[in-house]
Parts: C-alpha cells; sequence; structure tokens
C-alpha cells in the first residue's frame, strides 16, 4: 500500500471529515472511497466512448425497426 501526502484547504477538510463522521468513516476510508469512485466514473465515460466508436445511427437504425409498434406498458406513458 503507498502513502500519499494530501494537501487540502481547511474548509475542504472539515467538510469531509464531517462527511466520513456521518458515514462512520474515517478520513483516510472516505477519500480512498471518494478517488475509486472518481476513478470509477472516468472509466465509465471512457469505456462508453470507446463503444461509442463502434456504433452508428445506421445500427441503431436497424435494431430500433425489429421493436413492435405497440403502446407503452401502463405507467411507461410519456405525458
Amino acid at each position: 500500500m503507498s502513502q500519499v501526502a494530501l494537501r487540502l484547504p481547511d474548509s475542504l477538510h472539515q467538510y469531509a471529515k464531517q462527511l466520513a463522521a456521518q458515514d462512520s468513516a474515517s478520513l483516510n476510508q472516505f477519500i480512498v472511497t471518494a478517488v475509486a469512485e472518481k476513478i470509477s466514473a472516468l472509466n465509465t465515460e471512457a469505456f462508453f466512448q470507446q463503444r461509442a466508436a463502434f456504433s452508428s445511427r445506421e445500427k441503431f437504425d436497424r435494431v430500433l425497426a425489429k421493436v413492435a409498434d405497440r403502446p407503452p406498458v401502463p405507467g411507461d406513458e410519456v405525458t
């Protein structure tokens, strides 16, 4: 495991400590989770950008044309 020196503005440090306490977590655990969530979000965005590169409007239209034309399930109506 690595150690990293981190400089936070006092206000951000205090707010992070409060949120960590509300979550019954240590500040370290809170920061590790926050970094993991950010990495996950960026990786997810990159994944969908890569997938989109293999897509096309024509492929989308072909798939959509296979969907039966029927009314929406009750509760799914657009109002």
